[in-house]
């Protein structure tokens, strides 16, 4: 079989390499394989979209190929710059560079009257036009390439201006000028804080609808400051994307329980919040804050990059800290209040246009910043859009022949977004975007997906589209990402479609077969306790590999390991268990009573409730009782069968274990 990749970023890197490998975990003869990269590195937007001091906001430990792990000595966080390193080690441990073509941009993807596609791409070293026929083509041209720039009425009234894409250094901040930042993403916040800290005059920050500045590690509060604890500068918290449990989170969960997860998710992180650092809102966050409409973690993303967060609360912090429930609170319990030295970043609405003299005009609101900044003259010398990217495919359908036109990950006939049931031989890697998270580890799961699909297409009416709800984020109509997902759920999901998430059991044996120093107790607590980490699911299943329970018990036992305390081990972990996996083990035990007892419900009553539960305010008691009351009914999985699961793959939402093809036993 011939394929063709189109991008050399992690997704199609990762894609590559499974397709040049596939042949040694399938009876199959080795796939034939080019990668087509219109630049002259791989990396993507890793290396040509980003900026000095560039840090990544999701941990090694989750980014990470499952096969290919960063040394012990590389920090939590990995520098884009270290991140490029690692990609070129990707490539030359696995022996990808022969089969790379970078230079060559994609003009055209058609399919081919006779079966299969037409790959047509132009180097840029010789000019000349070239085509690729093959069977079947991975589309891993990445999330990140083309600038959203909205519309902004007077903007040639400002002296400079340009998209994020286009900035590098902090030398473009040149000295004393005033800069405004469109967009409290990541990349804002960065940006923002990268001004604030250079010898810029005032740098302003507008956002449309707020954000939530969530940690990048566990919150480690100084307990009882009052009596002058301090914080340990040593001590590193694991990274927050690493240090839930994924047993009853994910794994072995009841279909019902899943909008009680949902709720349960939503009060825990804006309590906890509240808790170490006094808002609700976001860490440390006393301004700019989500409104109640769309707050709720179902709707929105964690903004990771949190830099910048003490210089917006600076001009709010006082007046939002002296209530006495807030000074009792911090006398108990408080996150470290980082020194921003006399310097501030002033947060605003959006702004409506600019005037002829250079004047931003805000959109007026009643939100604090708006009123703070009413009868301010703010006149930007440099103007940044740090307002993301859109989705394009300008190679797709530019054919003049009449062939059938090619779906885009976001098309209704998309499977787990990645191919159309009519026709998996088109696959998109790596189009979706996780609220917390990485996109790198999900391309994994979509490549082992994909490629198990194209060997073993009888599974594809198996795949139940149903079960997406439960994964999927739900943003309001009309925002521009509609692409989100849970990213514990959305791996979980896919390796339950592979047969490749391991049952207790599994993990006992091999376990107990282990020859790793300590595996045998390790690796159920790590399968258990630890985050859906790649390599978890190449226990088992068609994609296993021999080097997993090492990975596992070792370097990943250290995200267990460095937890730590009340709030590490108990709260995130032990008992959202209890609570989850004893009301998880009540339904299972009542459903085949309930389920003749009372009249069977539609599947769609968990839409529904759903919808319900995230529009409301109501407290998560009700939101149990909702939930666990009402419209009983027996869930079908995969198999045609009624039931939590087969006894063969419980730990799974759906089974897919009686397809034809599937590998999922030891």
């Amino acid at each position: 079989m011939r394929v063709a990749v189109i991008g050399a970023g992690p997704s199609g890197l990762v894609t590559l390499k499974y397709l040049l490998t596939a042949h040694e975990f399938f009876d199959i003869d080795p796939f034939e394989v080019i990668l087509l990269e219109a630049e002259g590195s791989v990396g993507g937007t890793f290396t040509y979209r980003t900026y000095e001091d560039a840090e990544m906001v999701s941990s090694k430990q989750l980014t990470t190929f499952s096969d290919f792990r960063p040394t012990s000595e590389d920090p939590d966080f990995l520098s884009a710059a270290r991140y490029i390193r690692y990609l070129n080690e990707y490539c030359t441990h696995f022996g990808l560079w022969p089969h790379i073509k970078l230079s060559s941009r994609v003009t055209s993807l058609a399919r081919n009257p006779k079966g299969g596609h037409i790959v047509s791409y132009t180097s840029a070293e010789s000019g000349k036009t070239a085509e690729w026929k093959c069977d079947a083509v991975a589309i891993c041209s990445g999330l990140h390439v083309t600038p959203s720039i909205p519309k902004l009425d007077g903007i040639e009234n400002v002296p400079v201006s340009f998209h994020s894409v286009d900035f590098k250094t902090r030398s473009q901040f040149g000295t004393d000028k005033t800069v405004l930042v469109l967009g409290t993403g990541e990349t804002g916040m960065d940006i923002a804080h990268m001004a604030v800290t250079s010898p810029t005059k005032r740098v302003v920050l507008s956002h449309r609808d707020g954000f939530l500045c969530a940690p990048k590690r566990i919150p480690d509060p100084v307990i009882f400051p009052i009596l002058g604890n301090k914080p340990d500068p040593t001590k590193l918290r694991v990274p927050v994307d690493v240090s839930t449990a994924s047993l009853f989170e994910s794994a072995y969960v009841h279909p019902r329980l899943h909008p009680l997860l949902w709720a349960n998710y939503d009060w825990f992180c804006k309590s906890t919040l509240w808790l170490v650092s006094g808002s609700r809102h976001g860490l440390g966050q006393f301004v700019g804050g989500i409104s109640d409409a769309r707050y709720h973690v179902k709707k929105i993303f964690f903004m990771k990059s949190n830099k910048a967060m003490p210089y917006i609360s600076e001009p709010y912090r006082a007046a939002t800290q002296s209530s006495l429930l807030q000074r009792i609170r911090s006398s108990l319990l408080q996150i470290p209040i980082l020194p921003t030295h006399g310097r501030h970043i002033d947060l605003a609405p959006w702004p409506s246009h600019i005037d002829r003299t250079g004047t931003v005009h805000f959109q007026p609101t009643n939100r604090p910043e708006s009123h703070r900044l009413r009868n301010e003259t703010i006149k930007p010398d440099i103007l940044i859009f740090a307002t993301g990217y859109t989705q394009t495919f300008p190679f797709l359908n530019q054919t003049p022949h009449k062939t059938e036109c090619y779906p885009t990950p976001s098309s209704p006939s998309m499977i787990r977004s990645v191919f159309s049931a009519s026709d998996p031989s088109a696959g998109y890697i790596g189009f979706v975007r996780p609220s917390f998270g990485a996109i790198p580890p999900l391309s994994e799961f979509q490549a082992q997906l994909w490629i198990y699909t194209l060997l073993h297409p009888e599974i594809i009416p198996t795949l139940d589209l149903e079960v997406e709800e439960f994964y999927k984020l739900d943003p309001p109509p009309g925002w521009r990402i509609q692409y989100g997902v849970d990213h514990e759920r959305y791996a979980y999901q896919l390796a339950c479609d592979m047969g490749a998430a391991p049952s207790f059991t599994q993990v006992l044996k091999v376990a107990w077969r282990s020859k790793e120093e300590d595996g045998w107790w390790r690796l159920p607590l790590v399968w258990a306790l630890g985050a859906n980490f790649n390599v978890k699911f190449r226990l088992v299943g068609p994609w296993r590999w021999q080097g997993a329970t090492g990975v596992l018990v070792g370097e990943l036992w250290d995200t267990i390991a460095r937890r730590g305390g009340f709030f590490g081990h108990v709260a995130l972990s032990g008992l959202p268990m209890v609570v989850f996996g004893t009301l998880g083990l009540v339904l299972w035990l009542l459903e085949p009573i309930l389920g003749v007892v009372l009249p069977v419900r539609d599947h769609r009553f968990l839409k529904a409730g759903w919808r319900e539960t995230a529009s409301s305010s109501s407290p998560l008691l009700i939101t149990w009782t909702t939930v666990l009351l009402s419209g009983f009914r027996n869930p079908v999985n995969n198999s045609g069968e009624t039931g939590w699961s087969s006894s063969s793959q419980y730990p799974c939402l759906t089974s897919n274990l009686s397809a034809p093809g599937r590998m999922n036993r030891l």
